[in-house]
């Protein structure tokens, strides 16, 4: 990128934000923070009207840019998001964001608009394959409950125990994993923070009461609270035929994958974990097509999990059921 286009993409991000610090321009722009301070002062000399607070950082004093136009490239990754949020988002984001998409296509040059429409055609996403939600539109209730520290009230079906529970909880994030998103909040029953999947919750109020977000763990603070464990971390070195490794490539992250050496036909790997029970599970279903060479804890673990599996399928047990 050069100067000229930084200067005017720094300007964009000023607009983005009540208060930018200078290490986020660093950061985006992959500057050191002395070229941040001389394009800011450029911009000032330049009549950019910028305000600096000493330690939190710079601002716009009433200044906005005319529209910006999009360049194809960015118009092109907008429409890959809206893919993405047609299949993992409900119905109040994909209606939020169709009005969106089309506002900035109306801004197009033709040419663009037309390259659009054709990439459109072009690109897919397959949904993914869990459970209907109970309500197809909380997404967007939710987001703004989060941004303006808004107690909730949810009617909420636990899946464990199949039961229906009522709930008043401070919304502190959202977060998506294992094909759902998840509502992080402070649930003032149990009083501590609990994780509520989206699609299964029945029902949501707000309050109109708010609470005080200093007295709450940020998203990322609680991220980082539940992937600790006081577990012992054990070191697990694995040797696979070379011809099942492709199918794990995702998979082999979930239970700690940290390296892995090429031995011609096989592949040794490096694992980290504190859950040997679950690994050795996994590994079932690769049978002898893998090799435990530490620790003998595991090895254990795989033949006594065998042995389950032969005395369960034994002639014996099989004819009980009948």
């Amino acid at each position: 990128m050069n100067r000229l286009d930084r200067l005017t993409a720094i300007l964009i991000h000023l607009q983005t934000k009540r208060v930018v610090r200078a290490q986020e321009l660093a950061d985006r722009f992959g500057i050191s923070l002395r070229t941040v301070y001389r394009d800011v002062r450029s911009l000032e000399q330049a009549g950019v009207p910028i305000g600096a607070e000493a330690g939190v950082g710079y601002f716009l004093t009433d200044y906005h840019l005319p529209p910006v136009m999009f360049t194809s490239a960015e118009a092109s990754a907008l429409l890959l998001g809206g893919k993405l949020i047609e299949k993992w988002a409900d119905q109040s984001i994909r209606t939020e964001f169709e009005s969106a998409l089309f506002k900035i296509k109306s801004i197009l040059k033709r040419a663009d608009q037309e390259h659009l429409d054709d990439l459109d055609a072009q690109i897919n996403v397959v949904k993914p394959a869990f459970r209907v939600p109970y309500s197809d539109d909380l997404l967007n209730d939710l987001q703004q409950a989060i941004a303006r520290q808004y107690v909730l009230h949810i009617h909420y079906h636990s899946q464990y125990n199949d039961a229906e529970t009522q709930r008043e909880v401070e919304a502190v994030g959202l977060y998506h994993y294992r094909m759902s998103w998840h509502l992080i909040a402070f649930c003032r029953e149990r009083q501590d923070y609990r994780d509520f999947r989206v699609d299964r919750i029945r029902q949501l109020t707000n309050t109109g009461e708010q609470f005080s977000r200093r007295d709450r763990l940020s998203l990322q603070e609680y991220l980082a609270r539940v992937g600790k464990t006081n577990m012992p971390i054990v070191e697990v070195t694995l040797v696979f035929q070379k011809s099942v490794t492709r199918y794990m490539q995702e998979q082999k992250h979930a239970y700690g994958f940290q390296h892995d050496e090429d031995l011609g036909e096989h592949v040794r790997m490096h694992f980290q974990t504190p859950y040997l029970a679950g690994l050795a599970r996994w590994l079932l279903m690769y049978g002898n097509s893998v090799t435990i060479e530490r620790p003998n804890s595991l090895r254990q673990l795989m033949q006594n999990l065998a042995e389950e599996i032969q005395q369960h399928y034994t002639e014996s047990s099989v004819s009980n059921l009948h």
